[in-house]
């Protein structure tokens, strides 16, 4: 069976809307909509919350996905793309799982 990881990338730092990932939006914090879109999907062997929040990480996992670590810094910045910040927590998830993904996806936290 192949295995595929959804990778949400969800910083903390949005500067437009600060906490917008964790912010109410119809009832629910932003990120949930993703989340549940995700699980519901059954599409995924895992789903990544990559975060430099630990607010965000616990949320997360309460909501059914993973955030077994949180991004380093260096990614987490107004500069680094988003494609590289999914790239290392790929890198990351597989060292931690000690497995290969087939396939990688990134959903966008506020955009299921």
């Amino acid at each position: 069976m192949k295995k595929v990881l959804a990778v949400i990338p969800a910083r903390s730092g949005s500067k437009r809307l600060p906490k917008k990932n964790i912010m109410d939006f119809m009832g629910k914090p932003m990120i949930a909509w993703t989340i549940e879109a995700a699980l519901e999907s059954k599409i995924f062997s895992d789903i990544l919350v990559s975060t430099d929040s630990e607010k965000i990480a616990q949320l997360s996992r309460k909501l059914g996905a993973d955030a077994p670590f949180l991004r380093d810094a260096r990614d987490a910045d107004d500069f680094t793309p988003v494609s590289i910040a999914t790239v290392n927590a790929l890198i990351k998830m597989e060292e931690f799982r000690s497995l290969s993904y087939d396939t990688v996806v990134q959903l966008m936290p506020n955009c299921p």
